[in-house]
């Protein structure tokens, strides 16, 4: 029972501090907001994060662990059975991220938090960011490299950050292209999946 309590107490922080920094950014949302949403009281969210700083990492890490875990095991698949492939590379990056994006457990959410991330200078973090899953990046930079073996790493790493630009273009939905009556969730993300997907490639290749 009171592991239960514990986890729930921890996990509505997260989901109220989550919307909260997608409505108002991290500068903006204060503890008090946080805790009147989640219906807590400070000191539960000293006991669980110890700083709102921390908090801030730990609404990223929440969602950014299990689309790590989701890419690492594509990106090991895509090597293993399409060698020497662009495209199953590319689409081990943008498939777990859009799919978080239509996640309606709080995805949308989420990625309004991260479009704060790009607009505000946070500089710990950006520093989180890059200690927790900077290799993730490496990974996919390699794997592209060895598609892609005449690009040099300057162009690599220009292309890589556009495509990771894009993508989250994408995962926000602000495009000129909305997913028309009729058409599923499901259907209109693994169109927007397949065209960046070859977009990209062609990007990679030029």
């Amino acid at each position: 029972m009171s592991t239960t309590a514990h986890f729930s107490t921890k996990d509505r922080i997260l989901g109220a501090a989550e919307e909260l920094f997608a409505q108002f950014g991290f500068t903006g949302t204060s503890l008090r907001q946080v805790t009147s949403r989640a219906d807590v009281n400070i000191a539960a969210v000293n006991y669980h994060f110890g700083s709102k700083e921390n908090l801030v990492n730990e609404v990223f890490r929440r969602r950014m662990d299990e689309m790590t875990e989701q890419r690492m095991g594509a990106l090991k698949t895509a090597v293993e059975q399409h060698p020497g492939e662009l495209e199953p590379i590319l689409a081990a990056f943008v498939e777990p991220a859009l799919a978080l994006a239509q996640d309606r457990n709080g995805g949308g959410a989420f990625v309004r938090v991260i479009a704060r991330a790009y607009a505000e200078k946070n500089d710990s973090l950006r520093k989180f960011l890059s200690d927790h899953y900077g290799h993730v990046l490496r990974e996919f930079a390699k794997a592209i490299a060895g598609a892609v073996p005449n690009l040099s790493k300057e162009e690599l790493y220009w292309r890589l950050d556009f495509l990771a630009g894009s993508l989250t273009y994408a995962m926000a939905d602000f495009g000129l292209i909305k997913r028309p009556a009729g058409v599923t969730e499901a259907a209109h993300r693994e169109r927007a999946a397949r065209e960046l997907i070859r977009f990209a490639a062609a990007g990679f290749k030029s």
